[in-house]
C-alpha cells in the first residue's frame, strides 16, 4: 500500500521532529495518536505541528499586524504544500513531513485553511452573540481538524452511513472545542477573549466576565456550565457515530482523546467554579487508562448504548 512506503532519510527526520513536537506540547493529543501504525502516526503528528504553528502564531506577543502577516505567509506555505512543491531537503521539517504525508493520505488540506481563518477570528478579537455564530468558529479550529483528521483515518470499506463521517469527524471536533472553552474560560478571559455566546451569558446572569476565582455576583454560573455541559455531552453523542466506520487502532484513537475530554467534562461539571480556579486536567494514569479503554472499545460500546437510550 502506498501509506506503507517507505520514507527517505530527510523525510523520515522530518517526521521525527513532528513528533517531538507532538509528544512534548500536544498532551491529550498524544495519548490518543500512540495507538495508531506508524505511518498514520507521523501524518497526525505532521498535522499537529502545522496546526501548532498556527495556534501559536495566534496566542502570541506579536502586534496584530505582525500576527496578520505571519498567518498569511504561513498560509502561502501550506499552498506549497498543497502544490507538492516542497522538496524533502528543505529546511523546513513540518512542511515536508505535511507534504509527505498529504502525498500518502487524501488529507483535505483546506482545513488547513479554515484553521488559519479561525485563528485570524482571534486575531481580529471576534466575539459571538449565539451558539450558531460560535459554532462557525469551532468548526474552523477543531471541526476542521477532525476532517482532516478522516483523511488519514480513513473509513472501512462498506462501512454504513460513511458518507456522513466528515460531518461526524466535525462534530466531534465542536465537542472537544466546546470543552476547551469551559475549561479555559478563566484563562481566556485573562488574555481579554471570551468565547461563550453572549445570549447564553446574558441567560445565566455572567456577561460580566471571569476574572475573578468565584462566579459573578448574582451569576448562575453553575447552571450556565451545566448547560453547555449538556450542549457538548450532545455533541459527543453524535460525533461517535463516526467510531463504527473506522478501523480498529483509527477508531481506538478517536475514543482515546475523545474519552479524556468527556472525562474532563465529568469534572467540571461536578465542580462548575473549579474551572475559575484553575485549569481542570486529567492525571497521567487517568489518560492512559482512557487510552487502554479506547483500544479495547469499552469507551466506544459504553457511549454507543448511552445514545440509544437517548434515541429511545
Amino acid at each position: 500500500m502506498e501509506a506503507q512506503a517507505p520514507v527517505s532519510a530527510p523525510v523520515q527526520a522530518a517526521y521525527s521532529y513532528c513528533e517531538a513536537v507532538t509528544g512534548q506540547q500536544a498532551r491529550n493529543f498524544a495519548y490518543g495518536i500512540r495507538l495508531l501504525p506508524a505511518d498514520k502516526r507521523q501524518a497526525m503528528s505532521a498535522l499537529y505541528a502545522f496546526s501548532r504553528r498556527v495556534d501559536d502564531i495566534g496566542d502570541g506577543t506579536l502586534a496584530e499586524d505582525a500576527k496578520r502577516t505571519r498567518l498569511e505567509e504561513t498560509r502561502a506555505l501550506l499552498g506549497r504544500i498543497r502544490d507538492g512543491a516542497v522538496d524533502e531537503d528543505d529546511t523546513d521539517p513540518v512542511a515536508v513531513a505535511l507534504t509527505d504525508a498529504a502525498r500518502r493520505f487524501p488529507i483535505p488540506l483546506d482545513g488547513l485553511d479554515e484553521l488559519i481563518d479561525g485563528v485570524l477570528m482571534d486575531v481580529h478579537g471576534e466575539s459571538y452573540e449565539t451558539w450558531d455564530d460560535l459554532k462557525v468558529y469551532c468548526r474552523c479550529v477543531a471541526g476542521a481538524i477532525g476532517r482532516l483528521s478522516l483523511g488519514v483515518f480513513g473509513t472501512q470499506p462498506g462501512a454504513q452511513g460513511s458518507e456522513r463521517a466528515g460531518e461526524y469527524a466535525d462534530t466531534l471536533g465542536l465537542a472537544l472545542q466546546l470543552t476547551n472553552i469551559l475549561r479555559d474560560v478563566r484563562e481566556d478571559a485573562g488574555n481579554g477573549r471570551t468565547y461563550l455566546p453572549a445570549d447564553d451569558l446574558a441567560k445565566f446572569g455572567c456577561s460580566t466576565g471571569f476574572n475573578s476565582p468565584v462566579a459573578p455576583p448574582g451569576s448562575d454560573f453553575a447552571g450556565l456550565v451545566h448547560f453547555e455541559v449538556r450542549r457538548a455531552r450532545a455533541l459527543f453523542a453524535e460525533g461517535y457515530r463516526l467510531l463504527p466506520m473506522l478501523d480498529r487502532r483509527s477508531g481506538a484513537c478517536v475514543a482515546a482523546m475523545a474519552g479524556i475530554y468527556r472525562r474532563l467534562l465529568d469534572r467540571i461539571e461536578r465542580d462548575p467554579e473549579a474551572v475559575l480556579r484553575g485549569r481542570v486536567s486529567l492525571p497521567g494514569r487517568e489518560k492512559a487508562y482512557v487510552a487502554v479503554r479506547g483500544l479495547s472499545g469499552l469507551d466506544t460500546r459504553t457511549v454507543s448504548r448511552q445514545s440509544a437510550r437517548r434515541r429511545a
